[in-house]
């Protein structure tokens, strides 16, 4: 077991868990100078970029279901490694959610009911999107992520570049979806809040893991049928 891939994947889910959900949870509703959409967009794209810097020669930087599971489909990452690259991401995003909880509950009228940057449908969508139109972008959206994900990792794309392509495809994903689902395309970060809001976002949740997984692993498919040499595996380096 490479014990430091999983702990950077743990390190880095939490960190886009925190600082996304976090944004918006706490920054964006300030009064008169909260972040907004565009602010909590550019949250989650910037956290992965940092660490996509800080960890992606360890562990490849997936910090995302849908993302370990869209490369093993793509040709680019070891099957036998998605469950416990997947244990490492629910796993930091659970602690997330727990730390975030904690900080804002501190403030006074908090109401984790009000949602927790819980992702949601019909009711539970910001602009009170349908199931099936939530279930058709959370597809699409990390279909395309995928995509994107598959061919700045490339062997052929400039040297150094793909965490900041990477990064601006989550910003310009959550400026399009927010409204829609509240943007998930990652199980991961959909799973640790909805575990503090229980309810209706645990009892919605199958829709932000069925959903990604598949656009993911279409993504890998498509790309993979595209472009397949020269490639290599996401996954860092390799350790002892």
């Amino acid at each position: 077991m490479d014990i430091k891939k999983y702990a950077a994947e743990a390190i880095g889910t939490f960190w886009l868990t925190f600082a996304g959900c976090g944004s918006a949870v706490i920054a964006a509703g300030f009064p008169q100078v909260g972040i907004g959409l565009v602010g909590v967009s550019l949250a989650f794209g910037l956290s992965v970029v940092t660490m996509a810097y800080a960890i992606g020669h360890i562990s490849g930087c997936h910090l995302n279901p849908a993302v370990t599971v869209g490369l093993a489909a793509g040709g680019r990452f070891p099957a036998g490694q998605i469950l416990p690259y997947v244990i490492a991401q629910v796993a930091g995003a659970i602690v997330a959610a727990w730390l975030l909880y904690v900080i804002a509950s501190g403030a006074p009228g908090f109401d984790v009911g009000k949602g927790f940057a819980s992702n949601g449908f019909d009711a539970h969508s910001p602009g009170q999107y349908s199931m099936i139109v939530c279930f058709l972008t959370e597809v699409v959206m990390t279909m395309m992520f995928l995509f994107i994900i598959m061919g700045a990792t490339h062997g052929r794309a400039p040297a150094g570049f793909a965490p900041l392509a990477i990064g601006l495809a989550l910003v310009m994903i959550h400026l399009v979806s927010i409204p829609v689902t509240n943007t998930s395309v990652n199980p991961a970060r959909s799973t640790g809040p909805a575990l503090f809001v229980g309810g209706w976002a645990t009892a919605q949740l199958w829709l932000f893991w069925v959903a990604p997984l598949i656009g993911g692993a279409l993504g890998g498919v498509i790309y993979r049928w595209l472009s397949e040499e020269p490639a290599g595996v996401v996954a860092g380096a390799k350790t002892a």
